[in-house]
């Protein structure tokens, strides 16, 4: 368990870093808006190209990784579609409302994620996590677009903007050129991977100090049934899921460690913005994202200890 908080302490005393500069080096909005585009578009998608290209995947269990995570987004998804009407009706919730607990839960925040798996596990908790970003951003994707084009009254249901969506996602193209160089056998020049080595190793600390910008602390104390039901889900039942389905599919070791990571960190602040375009409650998801950054110094160290006790 050392190990575990050796590795989660500097990833989240970047993201305090980043609340601490928002508030006094760094307070233009404009400034962290450009800074989360270079993340988001060069050095996120050199950090993952790279690792997936160079990574020796051929022991990897892929086809685990890719069932455990699946079935534990689509489980939760689907039983809060179910429950849709009832925590409507006794709750009170708006359509908007309802969407931003539904991202909430079914989203993760790709930079802990990482930041984790490769400060635990080293470089194979990096190639294994974006193995584990390849299986679940298109699905995760199309989930959040469907129920925001369905619920949210600002948005018309098209299946366009589920295609654009994903066109523009830089991660999955990373992922899939990355992985397809490594299937081919392809090499790979030392001047690139050495120009892409230096431009992902400034994409995590950057990544998570930006998260912690995004935060707003003023919310904390504000915990309702709607920060409840989609914390609930994404800390506690997803990781649950995704943990046990890994096990009974065989996998274990660092592949099962990273199957507990990604199911149990908090959402994905791209879902703020995603709620802003479509007519969600944007606010709301702030606040579900903020209180879930502090549930996962729970939740993280919680689902790696599940995940050792079962084998890894």
């Amino acid at each position: 368990m050392q190990a575990v908080l050796n590795a989660l302490i500097p990833v989240f005393l970047l993201v305090a870093l980043g609340v601490f500069l928002k508030r006094t080096l760094l307070k233009s909005e404009n400034a962290w808006d450009s800074l989360e585009d270079l993340t988001y578009y060069v050095l996120f998608p050199a950090l993952l190209f790279l690792a997936t290209a160079t990574a020796d995947l051929s022991k990897v269990p892929i086809w685990g990784i890719f069932a455990a995570l699946v079935i534990a987004i689509l489980t939760s998804a689907l039983l809060l579609l179910l429950l849709r009407v009832p925590m409507q009706r006794a709750f009170g919730w708006s359509g908007p409302s309802y969407t931003s607990v539904f991202q909430g839960a079914v989203r993760w925040n790709t930079y802990i994620a990482v930041g984790v798996a490769s400060a635990l596990l080293g470089e194979i908790g990096l190639a294994l996590a974006a193995v584990a970003l390849a299986s679940m951003i298109p699905l995760i994707n199309v989930l959040s677009v469907v129920v925001l084009a369905r619920y949210a009254p600002n948005s018309p249901a098209k299946v366009k903007h589920v295609l654009v969506h994903l066109l523009r996602n830089p991660f999955i193209w990373a992922c899939g050129l990355g992985i397809a160089i490594n299937a081919a056998g392809i090499p790979l020049p030392k001047v690139f991977t050495g120009f892409m080595n230096v431009l992902g190793q400034a994409s995590l600390p950057l990544g998570l100090m930006i998260v912690g910008a995004g935060l707003d602390l003023k919310t904390v104390a504000k915990i309702d049934a709607a920060v409840l039901v989609s914390t609930g889900v994404k800390m506690l039942l997803l990781p649950a899921i995704a943990i046990g389905t890994g096990y009974f599919a065989g996998v274990t070791g660092p592949a099962l460690a990273v199957i507990a990571i990604a199911s149990s960190v908090p959402s994905a602040p791209n879902g703020y913005m995603l709620a802003r375009q479509m007519g969600g409650d944007a606010p709301l998801l702030a606040r579900i994202l903020t209180i879930q950054i502090f549930v996962a110094l729970v939740s993280i160290p919680a689902a790696l200890f599940i995940a050792a006790a079962l084998g890894l």
